[in-house]
């Protein structure tokens, strides 16, 4: 039986519903992997934090930040000051990193993990701006430590994108993609195809956690233009950044816009896409009209959807229906896993 004592920097929507999974899935990760967890650390931007090396009671953590408390009172060493500190205090074999992600140089997430390597963790995040901005440095540094550094939940949430290149895929080479990876701004269009106007689509994606506070990075494309980079860096070995991806958002889709579209069968879509040629990737993402043909036209709601164009495979497709925070924490538990068994 292995024993993973884990870190979470983090305790939002995914990291509570992570907990959740870990709760839930405790007894199928010992029969089936072998794999004994406990939650030795939990640090939060808002709810304090929490060190115990004999295991957090998850239960007790969850009550706490649910009810507004703060964790510190299930600390049983001294409380560090900032999250540097919480990585060198906390004694764990896997830190996982759910910070909000930055989109322009993907920092203080990137310190977070360098230093949890150093400290000879295994790391593990939904973060795509260290995907993006230290792929490298990270994969090497984590080779260096005999350690993994895995991000399944950084595109599409839990479904299986790079682990598929990894494992399932052997000597394909992908040409390009495209498809729809940001569920918040298809939930808009598809409110204004029902009439509502652009400002109450944005108000009433707010209210269902679906867009932040401040929407910018959904609405002018620069999520949608992060995941592009990610892809491109870690499945098309060509590093690129949201920078330098040709990106237009939304805010130029007028109702007029959308009507005219439906009008003739057509509907809106923001639209992701990638080419390789000649060891370089064009990429871009903008809206475009899509038709009943395309598999695009049926992306509903904060659905997603990505088609991959490899040389063995003309045309494979990935459909994620409605995630939330339970799907992204799957995608952390996944890594978890595999994690394990490589080691």
């Amino acid at each position: 039986m292995k024993h993973f004592s884990l870190a979470l920097v983090g305790f939002g929507n995914v990291g509570q519903a992570f907990a959740r999974l870990l709760l839930r899935k405790r007894q199928q990760l010992k029969t089936c992997y072998e794999l004994d967890v406990t939650v030795s650390g939990i640090t939060t931007g808002g709810h304090g934090t929490a060190i115990d090396p004999s295991g957090i009671r998850l239960e007790d953590a969850l009550d706490l930040v649910t009810s507004g408390q703060r964790l510190d009172r299930l600390s049983e060493l001294p409380l560090p000051g900032d999250t540097s500190g919480f990585i060198q205090a906390c004694p764990a074999d896997v830190l996982f990193e759910n910070t909000p992600v930055n989109h322009h140089n993907g920092l203080p997430a990137i310190d977070y993990l360098q230093a949890a390597l150093e400290q000879g963790m295994h790391v593990i995040t939904a973060n795509k701006g260290p995907v993006v901005h230290a792929f490298s440095q990270l994969r090497e540094l984590a080779a260096q430590k005999n350690r993994r550094f895995l991000f399944e939940s950084a595109v599409m949430d839990g479904a299986p994108i790079f682990s598929l290149f990894r494992g399932s895929l052997p000597a394909a080479d992908l040409l390009g993609f495209h498809g729809i990876l940001n569920s918040c701004t298809n939930l808009l269009i598809k409110q204004m195809e029902q009439g509502m106007p652009f400002d109450a689509a944005v108000h009433y994606a707010q209210s269902i956690g679906i867009a932040e506070t401040d929407p910018a990075a959904d609405i002018d494309g620069w999520d949608a233009a992060i995941k592009i980079a990610a892809l491109s860096t870690v499945l098309m070995g060509v590093p690129l950044k949201p920078q330098e991806i040709e990106r237009e958002g939304i805010r130029g889709i007028t109702p007029q816009m959308i009507e005219n579209a439906l009008a003739v069968g057509e509907r809106w879509k923001l639209v992701c896409r990638a080419r390789k040629e000649g060891g370089q990737v064009t990429a871009r993402v903008a809206p475009e009209r899509v038709g009943p043909d395309s598999p695009l036209y049926c992306i509903e709601g904060t659905s997603s959807y990505v088609e991959f164009e490899l040389d063995v495979l003309p045309g494979l497709g990935i459909v994620e229906n409605n995630p939330g925070p339970e799907t992204t924490a799957y995608g952390l538990l996944s890594d978890l896993i595999n994690a394990a068994r490589e080691m």
